[in-house]
């Protein structure tokens, strides 16, 4: 805002080049050609900014709301902005590259102002409201006081009521925009390490003294921030900030004092966290991420990820489909046979092989279609196979002693 206060503030605009981007102007409902239209030959009244969002107030609707994304930033040809973000290599060259608009300024000096976003996560829309009516309507009344221009309602009473009503990771409740304006992540963290508060717990556990310190910290850390311009190098040298950048690296992990600084996931971002400094003092949000140190007893437990319900409800899904299938394939009659309905008997406990199931026999039976001389050849054998059953029998009974017993079939010499 500094910037824009000193460059841009009580200058008209001549000219603004603009390319189309379909994510930059087209996510919000506007296009480059509608904002060259609406900023080309109009003058600036004034900047203002509410958090992560700035405007212009322009001499007329509608007015421009732009947000910087993760890596948008305002670039001046007659002035370096870049003490806070700067790119690996120096750009010398103008317009700058990935520039999304450029306005070129009326008079002296020569000014031209660029929108800078290699990503593309910035936005930028234009608002049609009275100047004084910008913070009333979309996004803007969708998120919470600034702790910076709205002290007269970040008070402490109005910090407590905000804590006590919600039960989420404190650290989370920060960062979400809706709750308070401005709060990013490292804001959030070095917030936590002024407070002397571990980042997982629970909201609506502090107690009013610990809330105290959550409260005159943020708008400490948010205040000198916003002193220093946003730049680093003026921050105080006790700052957490100064030395969370050094994750992974053989000299990082540690302040000047040798405390150690560990790093968990809350709130699905990377917090760095000085656990000899931030005790756990009721219950948390255990969510840690992998090979990440507590020093207290609570970080010490294991936690394991529960079922979700979707997962189980796939799982019972996944068997369903499984035993149907094979039902289906045990049921299907095989080509050329006629199928055969049969129950599946429980197995004997002692057996461990399965059983198949019989099938049941065709019975003999004379066709009607069958011809004569065939029907009496079938009848020709069977009446010979019961006179050749009848003589066996006979041989038998004489093979018999009187008294029962059976003899040899041998004959005596």
């Amino acid at each position: 805002m500094h910037y824009l206060k000193k460059h841009l503030v009580g200058r008209t605009i001549a000219s603004v080049r603009a390319e189309e981007d379909d994510l930059l102007f087209g996510k919000v409902g506007t296009s480059a050609s509608a904002f060259k239209a609406a900023m080309t030959g109009k003058k600036v009244l004034d900047a203002r900014q509410q958090g992560k969002y700035f405007w212009l107030i322009m001499d007329s609707k509608p007015h421009p709301l732009l947000h910087l994304g993760m890596t948008g930033w305002i670039r001046f040809s007659n002035d370096d902005t870049s003490a806070y973000y700067r790119p690996k290599k120096e750009e010398t060259d103008w317009p700058p590259r990935f520039s999304k608009f450029v306005l070129d300024l009326k008079g002296e000096p020569k000014c031209e102002v660029a929108f800078v976003d290699p990503r593309r996560l910035g936005r930028c829309r234009l608002i049609d409201a009275e100047a004084d009516e910008m913070r009333k309507v979309s996004p803007l009344k969708e998120n919470g006081p600034d702790p910076v221009i709205d002290k007269d309602i970040f008070t402490v009473e109005w910090l407590t009521q905000l804590l006590r009503r919600k039960k989420v990771p404190v650290k989370a409740l920060l960062l979400d925009q809706a709750n308070i304006s401005g709060i990013g992540n490292w804001v959030a963290d070095e917030t936590m390490y002024q407070a002397k508060l571990h980042p997982e717990q629970y909201s609506n556990t502090f107690n009013d003294e610990q809330i105290k310190r959550l409260h005159d910290a943020i708008v400490y850390v948010c205040g000198t921030a916003v002193d220093a311009l946003a730049e680093s190098d003026k921050f105080p040298k006790d700052w957490l900030m100064k030395y969370r950048w050094d994750k992974g690296k053989k000299t990082g992990g540690k302040l000047p004092n040798g405390a150690k600084i560990t790093f968990l996931t809350v709130g699905g971002r990377t917090s760095a966290v000085v656990p000899s400094v931030q005790k756990k003092t009721a219950a948390v949000a255990g969510d840690v991420s992998e090979g990440a140190e507590d020093e207290s007893e609570e970080g010490k437990e294991e936690v394991k990820p529960k079922k979700t319900a979707k997962r189980k409800n796939k799982a019972e899904n996944d068997d369903a489909v499984g035993k149907a299938a094979t039902t289906t394939a045990a049921n299907r009659p095989r080509r050329g046979r006629k199928q055969v309905d049969y129950e599946v008997k429980d197995e004997p406990e002692e057996s461990d092989e399965e059983v198949p199931a019989s099938k049941k026999q065709k019975t003999s039976t004379t066709s009607k279609k069958a011809t004569p001389k065939k029907a009496a050849m079938k009848k020709a054998a069977s009446t010979a196979a019961k006179n050749e059953g009848e003589t066996e029998d006979k041989e038998e009974l004489k093979a018999e002693e009187p008294n029962g017993r059976r003899r040899s079939g041998r004959t005596s010499k």
